[in-house]
This record gives structure tokens, C-alpha cells and sequence, in this order.
């Protein structure tokens, strides 16, 4: 969206304040916005105004569709998404109401737990992304026009502000714990459910081939780990070593040359071979030591074949 600067409205000294702020609306159209005014309560004689349009953007977002989706602006603090919701609710019926800092900022998943949220409530001024269930809903919303102010809090969900809004915030920091127990019992549950389901999954892959006759191997192998068999001491303790269950085979001379050889060679790769010049001093190094060691080996090979005189020189 583009900056646009609104009109600067001095708010009427009269009575009839709401009424004027409601002449203002009526007549107020910058930059494509429509203006809409609300006040907190009904006893309320300040108003405030929120500026909306249909949302129109480049981009396509499945959770803010272009042809449903309202943009509104100047969002106060202490706004619902309840209120929102009523608020364009005259228009046709609303499916979500998202909250962003931003205008184009990330829309979170709602949270589904009561205790844990992963996103924090916006405690400042916000933009709103009202999407409706129908198209013809949001023409609706673009020519809204009130005849009176709208009151955000209502009855039956009131909008809690000052001392008591603390003094709730404090008492839903401090849970139940049987609550709070239920939940997380529910979680791990969940968890184990999830990760039982993962583990099927993986070892009906690495049992059954693909088109092509190949099969998976996945992390747990083909076949289930041995079974312990270590015995528990006095106190009914099992001592668990660094070797695991069950004892790995021996590495053989041939296996610690071979992985020598690989770990030097991904080494090669991170570096810049011959570069510097201490790279340079070093490679000519470990030449003349291989010739030698070549050398010596040839010596060696020539004394045993000399010994078993099988030495032909000609």
C-alpha cells in the first residue's frame, strides 16, 4: 500500500460533537480511504476514525484474498478483533479478522494454547485485514456510511481498560495448575501420537521397495537394535558406556587409512590449495617426505628380493 496523508480534521468543540465527526465521514474520501468514526463507549464524547479501503496488492495471499479483503488503518490499541467484526458485519458476514503491526506484515496462526501463546497481543496503533465470505460483501464495506458513531465495547464482550485490565492480565499469569497440568498432559500426548506415527511411517519405507525395486534406508536401519542384556546391579541400576549397546566391529588398518584419506579430502575442498604462501611451503614438504617414504620402501622391496634371490637387475 501507499503512504497517504489524511486530511488533518480539528475535532468539533459543540454538543454535537459524534454528530459532527459523523458529517466528516460522510463527506471524507482521500486517496481511495473512506472514513468510518467509533468511540469506546456509549457514554463516550470523543470518536475516533478508521480509514478503510479494499485491499489491492501485487502479491497473492491465500489468508488476505484480493477480491474479499478490506484494509483498514488507524487501528487503536484497545480494539478487538470482536469489534472489527461487528463493526463490518452489516455488510455481509466476515470470516477472519487479522491484526498486523504493518500494512503487509505476517498474519500468525491463531494459538491453541491457553498458557504457551507463540505471539503476543499488538499494544500499539495496527492495521486490520478483514476478509469476508463473499465478494459482494466487500463493495458493501467499501461505501459504508454510519449515521451515528460506533461503540467498540459491547455488552457482552466488553472491552476491559485501566486498573481492572491489569489486575486481569495479573490473574491470567498466574494459572490453574490442574488446568495448566490438563494441558500439558494433552501435548505429550499428542507429541508421542505424532511421533509413533512418524516412526511407522519410516519403517514401512525402509521394509517395502519403490516402482523400481528400491529400497529406503532410513536412520533406524532395516532391522530393530539388539535387545539389552546388561544386568542391573544391587540397587537395580544399568550402567550405560560410551559404546552403546551392543560393542562396534574393530576398525581394521586398511578402514583408518581409507578414513584418513576421506577427511583429508573434504578438508582439501574447504581450502584454498597452494594460495598462501605457507600452503605452498607445506605441499612442497609433505612431497619430499612422500618421496622419501617411497624410497625407503623401494629399499626395502629391493633387500627382500635380494634375500630371496629373485633379483634381476638386467
Amino acid at each position: 500500500h501507499k503512504t497517504v496523508k489524511m486530511a488533518k480534521t480539528t475535532a468539533p468543540t459543540s454538543s454535537g460533537e459524534p454528530n459532527s465527526y459523523v458529517k466528516l465521514c460522510q463527506e471524507f474520501s482521500v486517496g481511495g480511504f473512506s472514513a468510518v468514526p467509533v468511540k469506546l463507549r456509549p457514554g463516550c464524547k470523543a470518536c475516533h476514525l478508521l480509514y478503510f479501503k479494499p485491499h489491492h496488492v501485487r502479491e497473492t495471499d491465500d489468508k488476505r484474498p484480493a477480491d474479499r479483503t478490506l484494509f483498514v488503518l488507524n487501528v487503536p490499541p484497545y480494539c478487538t478483533q470482536d469489534s472489527v467484526q461487528r463493526l463490518f458485519s452489516r455488510c455481509g458476514k466476515v470470516q477472519a479478522v487479522h491484526f498486523c503491526e504493518r500494512p503487509g506484515g505476517q498474519i500468525h496462526a491463531e494459538d491453541q494454547s491457553t498458557f504457551f501463546p507463540t505471539t503476543q497481543d499488538i499494544r500499539t496503533f495496527k492495521v486490520a485485514y478483514v476478509v469476508f465470505e463473499k465478494p459482494s460483501a466487500l463493495k458493501k464495506a467499501a461505501g459504508l456510511k454510519l449515521s451515528e458513531p460506533f461503540v467498540l465495547s459491547a455488552a457482552d464482550k466488553p472491552i476491559v481498560t485501566g486498573m481492572r485490565k491489569w489486575c486481569q492480565k495479573y490473574t491470567q499469569d498466574r494459572p490453574d495448575v490442574t488446568e495448566l497440568q490438563s494441558e500439558l498432559d494433552s501435548f505429550m500426548a499428542e507429541y508421542d501420537k505424532r511421533k509413533k506415527e512418524e516412526l511407522e511411517r519410516e519403517k514401512a519405507r525402509g521394509e517395502e521397495p519403490d516402482e523400481e525395486g528400491w529400497i529406503t534406508v532410513t536412520r533406524h536401519g532395516r532391522t530393530p537394535g539388539a535387545p539389552r542384556t546388561e544386568e542391573p546391579d544391587e540397587e537395580g541400576w544399568i550402567t550405560v558406556t560410551r559404546h552403546g549397546r551392543t560393542p562396534g566391529a574393530p576398525r581394521t588398518e586398511a578402514m583408518e587409512k581409507k578414513a584418513l584419506k576421506r577427511e583429508k579430502k573434504k578438508r582439501s575442498r574447504r581450502e584454498l590449495m597452494n594460495f598462501y604462501t605457507f600452503q605452498i611451503r607445506e605441499s612442497k614438504r609433505e612431497h619430499i617426505a612422500q618421496l622419501r617414504k617411497k624410497f625407503e620402501e623401494d629399499k626395502e622391496k629391493i633387500a627382500t628380493m635380494k634375500a630371496n634371490r629373485r633379483f634381476r637387475p638386467y
